[in-house]
Formats: C-alpha cells, sequence, structure tokens
C-alpha cells in the first residue's frame, strides 16, 4: 500500500512534534513546517498528499497560503484547517477555498487520525471516480471469454504483481487504455493515485511542462509525474512524445527524480510507468524518432492487444455490455441485435477495433426506432454511417428541440471523426475546419473525452 506523505504547518513546535509522532506511529510519512516559507519550500521538494494548516502563523496565515495554493494546483490534495482561536467566518472562509476539514485546539488525537484517514481515501475515491467519468469506455477489465482475452487476463495480473515498466501495444481502439487501467487495479499500487495522459493530445512545446510540472514567479504547478506519486502513471501514446522529453523522462526512470522546467530543486518520486502506443516502436527508432534507450527502459514487459478481428466470439458479450452502459448511463432505449445482425459483425474486419464496435451500438441506440436491431441497419451502419442516420431520421427525431437533436449530430460525427484520425487533435482540425481551442472547447461541451480515441 502506498505511505502518505503529510505536511503539517503549525508555528507551536510541541504541537508539531505531537502531531508528527501520532501520524508516523499511525504508517504515514511525515514533514513539519513552522511557517509559510518553510512551508512553501517543504511543498515544492515533494507534493504532499494532505496538508495539516495552522491559521495563524507568524509570517503569512493560514487562509492565505491556502488560497495561495488552491490558485497554483488543479489537483489540490486535502487541505485540514487547524486552530486553537477560529471564528465561524474563518471556517466558512476556508472551506469556500477548498479546505477538506477543520478541526479545532486541543486537538482529539483520535478524531484527528480519523479525519486524516477519511481526507486521504474520500480524495482517493474523487480521483478514480474522476478518472471512470472522464473514460469514454469505463470497461474494469478487457472483455471476452475468447481464449485471446482469458490469456491477456492471466498476463496483465502477472505481470502486474512485478513493478517494472510494461508497454502496451496494440491497434487504435483494441483497449489499451482498459488493459492499463486493469494492470493498475490488480498491482500492489492499486490504493494510489492513478493518472493517465495522452501525449497525442499534448502541444509539444508544452509536453515537459505538462509530465514534470513547472516552477514561475515562486509559484509551483506539479506535473503528472508528481501527481502520480506512489502509484502508476498511463502515457498513452508515448510515439508522440518530442525527443527532449523522451530523455528527460529516461533519466527520471532511471533515478526516480527528476527537476521542474524552470526550477532546480530536485524530486524524488516512486512511480510505476505503463506506455502505449499503437505505431511499430521499433520502426520509430529506427527512424530516429524514438530513443532507442527509452524503448528498452519501457519495454521490459511488453503486453500486446490482439485487435478485434481475432476474437470475434467476443463479439456478442461486448454487444450485451455496450448495450446495458449506455441504456444504464444515457437513459437510451434498450434494443437487442437480431441473430443475423450478430452473425455481420462477426464477420466484419472492425479497422477501428473495440472502439468503432462501442459507437455503432451507441449509435444504433440513438437513432434506432424499433426493439430490435436488423442485419439491413447494421449493414448501412458499418457501410456509411451518415447515410445511416440519414436514413433513421423519423418524423419522432425531427420533433426533438433544435439544440439537442444538433448536439446528436455533432457528438455522433465529431466521434467518427476522432476515430477515423486516431485521436491525433491536428488532423481533427484539418478534417472538421475547426480551430484547435474551439475544438477543443466543443468537444469538452459534448463530454468526448479526447484521449478515447487514443487508445
Amino acid at each position: 500500500m502506498n505511505t502518505a506523505h503529510i505536511l503539517v504547518v503549525d508555528d507551536e513546535p510541541d504541537i508539531c512534534s505531537l502531531i508528527k509522532d501520532i501520524l508516523e506511529d499511525e504508517g504515514y510519512d511525515v514533514t513539519t513546517a513552522s511557517d509559510a516559507k518553510s512551508a512553501r519550500n517543504a511543498r515544492r521538494q515533494r507534493r504532499p498528499d494532505l496538508i495539516l494548516l495552522d491559521i495563524w502563523m507568524p509570517d503569512v496565515d493560514g487562509i492565505s497560503l491556502l488560497k495561495e495554493w488552491a490558485e497554483e494546483d488543479e489537483a489540490l490534495m486535502p487541505v485540514i484547517m487547524i486552530s486553537g482561536h477560529g471564528t465561524i467566518e474563518t471556517a466558512v472562509e476556508a472551506t469556500r477555498l477548498g479546505a477538506w476539514d477543520y478541526l479545532e485546539k486541543p486537538l482529539s488525537l483520535s478524531k484527528l487520525v480519523l479525519t486524516v484517514e477519511r481526507a486521504l481515501e474520500t480524495d482517493r475515491l474523487q480521483k478514480e471516480n474522476t478518472n471512470l467519468i472522464r473514460r469514454i469506455q469505463p470497461v474494469a477489465e478487457p472483455i471476452g471469454k475468447s481464449k485471446t482475452m482469458q490469456d491477456l487476463r492471466q498476463q496483465i495480473i502477472k505481470v502486474a504483481h512485478h513493478d517494472t515498466c510494461v508497454l502496451i501495444t496494440g491497434e487504435a481502439g483494441s483497449g489499451k487504455r482498459t488493459a492499463a487501467h486493469f494492470l493498475h487495479t490488480n498491482s500492489a499500487r492499486k490504493e494510489g493515485p492513478y493518472i493517465e495522459i495522452s501525449v497525442a493530445t499534448i502541444a509539444r512545446e508544452n509536453s515537459a511542462m505538462e509530465l514534470f510540472g513547472y516552477e514561475k514567479d515562486e509559484k509551483v504547478h506539479f506535473g503528472r509525474l508528481e501527481q502520480a506519486n506512489g502509484g502508476t502513471l498511463f502515457l498513452d501514446e508515448i510515439s508522440d512524445m518530442d525527443v527532449d522529453t523522451q530523455a528527460k523522462l529516461l533519466g527520471a526512470l532511471e533515478t526516480q527524480s527528476f527537476m521542474r522546467v524552470g526550477g532546480n530543486t530536485e524530486v524524488k518520486v516512486n512511480v510505476r510507468i505503463i506506455a502505449a502506443t499503437h505505431k511499430n516502436l521499433d520502426k520509430e527508432v529506427n527512424a530516429g524518432h524514438f530513443r532507442d534507450d527509452l524503448y528498452y527502459k519501457l519495454n521490459v514487459v511488453p503486453i500486446h492487444i490482439a485487435p478485434l478481428r481475432e476474437h470475434v466470439q467476443d463479439i456478442p458479450e461486448l454487444i450485451n455490455y455496450y448495450i446495458a452502459l449506455y441504456v444504464d448511463r444515457e437513459n437510451l432505449p434498450y434494443r437487442s441485435f437480431s441473430v443475423a445482425a450478430q452473425n455481420r459483425l462477426r464477420n466484419y474486419r472492425w479497422p477501428g477495433n473495440v472502439r468503432e464496435l462501442e459507437n455503432l451500438v451507441q449509435r444504433l441506440l440513438i437513432l434506432g426506432i424499433k426493439e430490435e436491431i436488423s442485419l439491413e441497419e447494421v449493414e448501412l451502419s458499418l457501410s456509411k454511417p451518415h447515410d445511416f442516420a440519414e436514413a433513421v431520421l423519423t418524423p419522432d427525431i425531427y420533433d426533438v428541440p433544435f439544440k439537442k437533436a444538433r448536439e446528436m449530430f455533432e457528438r455522433d460525427y465529431l466521434k467518427h471523426r476522432l476515430q477515423s484520425c486516431g485521436g491525433n487533435m491536428t488532423q481533427l482540425a484539418k478534417q472538421t475546419g475547426l480551430e484547435r481551442t474551439n475544438l477543443y472547447r466543443k468537444l469538452r461541451s459534448l463530454g468526448i473525452d479526447i484521449k478515447e480515441s487514443s487508445v
């Protein structure tokens, strides 16, 4: 289990020492600070999982410090305020700024320990839920009863027990993200954070800052590596990483330390890296696009995800899963596939793999009207998905409000385009004729996860 790092900030040495002893007895790793300056420095040197912060201090008060940190860090760790002379207004202000709880002095040590436990567990669950909400395909494990999928699950579980880097390969849409998350949940790091980053969706000039964080104007912005400390960092489409960032990542993996962009303090981390790509990294290395030393470091344990066409016997189970998912999550009407329709799907080549099947199921549930999905509907959807959408637009569909009808079309259109360009935002912008900033905004407004097209 991951050992949580707690920063205790209080100008009373006796209280700092008491809290440190109590929390260390509970198995936590504790750092103390006596004022805002030393607290800033401690937080800069190592990102804490939780902060106990006194309100009244000699230089800067805890409320101001909390506000400063909340503005710097979008993923603010839980902060528990402590004070011996607080007021209701102070407690309300602290809560408004994001404090998890407010404890009064003299501290009840049993309440302190319980509050810390609950704050850390709630933070872990919130991060896990956020990852699930962001995932278009929230599958707990690779689905299927075929030998191919059974062997894959067994391999992942075996690999999960060894704390090494893992490289997952497979065609776009085959389920690499699902495999990575399944690996994390079966590892000794499962109680730690699980952070995803799709390299393909980050501008090259920002990739180092996104991954390693940065320091500017005395402020610290934590990167994904620090956010994943004690857990797992999943780097999707690692082949799109620029060479300079590759070199810095290699150094971080070899030493388990790095420096933030613009910083001069070495940051220690304990992170497992799972990388994924749909490209042939051997060819990328030979072409000079990917560092061979980083490739060997990541490729300690390779896992390959078979394309859907190699385990088509799992299609009925996948269909049932996605029907249940969208009926439950989006309140879509239940529809079943006829035997002829299922047989056609088993004989289709699936260039977009599992993701293409998911999109097809969702599209048929949204636009169809009959309880059973026919072979004809499937044929039309497979050959010309947009002609299919036009063919099944009934008067009932036309009767929905204009805004809803437009959103339905835009969501389906952009998800199809994302699939066709493998999640590459530059290609998507060219295909749609939209400027990248507006495109990102549109995808977010429609609830489309960009990363799901880089699987």
